[in-house]
């Protein structure tokens, strides 16, 4: 793999655990497992149901398509299951981190310049733009998650979600 390709590649993979692992402080500082649950009017999504839904995204199209994970996504699941425990968001989360670690590291450069292996909605689109895509997807989906626990705890202090820290 050339360098820049490298480094590209482990910048994302950088994101991917940033972010990955805001998503679990934010599962942990809700104060018990119904929180994450609670439906808010206006809000289409509840924190597990966030949770669920970015778990599954990238262990579909980072860990299965791109690392061969051999997992296989039930996106309706993702909206439709209810009361899984923060333990078990948690455990669900770092099995998704490892998936894409896993995925990143092995990542070949060649990946990068061509198209994405599978349409996405019918669209073709290059594997480095779709990676990026899904950075920002799960950024987006944190923010939610965020404020979602903010509204329902009542606590608004940051869990630092989107820190320079750890990219540095």
């Amino acid at each position: 793999m050339t360098a820049p390709a490298r480094a590209l590649t482990d910048d994302i993979a950088r994101l991917f655990a940033r972010d990955l692992g805001a998503v679990r402080r934010e599962v942990a500082a809700y104060p018990d497992d119904a929180s994450p649950w609670h439906a808010l009017p206006g809000l289409p999504n509840c924190g597990g149901t966030l949770v669920l839904h970015l778990a599954g995204n990238l262990r579909h199209f980072v860990g299965a398509v791109l690392g061969g994970s051999g997992y296989v996504r039930d996106r309706d699941a993702e909206f439709n299951s209810r009361d899984l425990s923060r333990a078990e968001l948690d455990a669900l989360l770092e099995q998704t981190e490892s998936e894409v670690a896993r995925a990143m590291s092995t990542l070949d450069a060649s990946r990068l310049a061509n198209a994405y292996p599978i349409a996405i909605r019918e669209h073709s689109v290059g594997t480095q733009l779709f990676l990026l895509h899904l950075v920002a997807h799960l950024t987006y989906h944190l923010g939610q998650l965020d404020v979602h626990r903010r509204v329902v705890t009542g606590d608004a202090r940051s869990i630092d979600a989107v820190a320079i820290a750890p990219l540095a």
